[in-house]
């Protein structure tokens, strides 16, 4: 609590002096109800759970094969590129695109809605990183997938017609 103190104060038969007040504050209650709610905050405080992908693997990998059919595959090289084919490498077309809402996410779409018209069945993707690209790019990709509702992809090794092609693309 606040106090008033006053000291006494010398007259020397002059005029009375106005006496001097020394103001002193006692803190000893705000520094508890400081503490307090600090350890309050603390032990109710909640801290942020990591997050994390679902990630469901086959119980029998070996002996499973998927028409090419129903493939795509996504070479990622550099400059934040994407190279995109379907089924086997040199069998089909191959697009260059980027990361992001009409970039990958266009093409993921596109791509999933015909192979459904066409098969009856979902798309599998297939990742495949370069030397090149980042690990961003990565999990760009993984995002996407997971945006587009695409169930079954895999991550491999990129073989070396995957690396001629992103080289013929200067994405290398």
């Amino acid at each position: 609590m606040a106090e008033l103190n006053a000291s006494p104060a010398k007259n020397d038969g002059k005029k009375p002096l106005r006496k001097p007040q020394s103001l002193r504050v006692d803190l000893t209650a705000m520094v508890d109800l400081a503490f307090l709610l600090v350890t309050f905050f603390m032990l109710t405080t909640t801290l942020s759970k990591p997050k994390a992908m679902d990630l469901a693997m086959p119980v029998d990998a070996e002996n499973q094969s998927v028409a090419q059919s129903r493939t795509v595959t996504l070479c990622l090289g550099a400059d934040n590129k994407v190279l995109l084919y379907r089924g086997l490498p040199g069998n089909s077309n191959v697009e260059v695109i980027d990361y992001g809402r009409e970039g990958l996410r266009k093409a993921l779409i596109s791509k999933q809605q015909l192979i459904k018209q066409q098969t009856g069945k979902p798309m599998l993707v297939i990742l495949k990183p370069s030397n090149h690209s980042k690990y961003g790019n990565l999990i760009d990709a993984l995002d996407e997938l997971n945006i587009t509702q695409n169930k079954q992809y895999a991550i491999v090794d990129i073989d070396n017609k995957d690396v001629d092609m992103l080289k013929q693309q200067s994405i290398y």
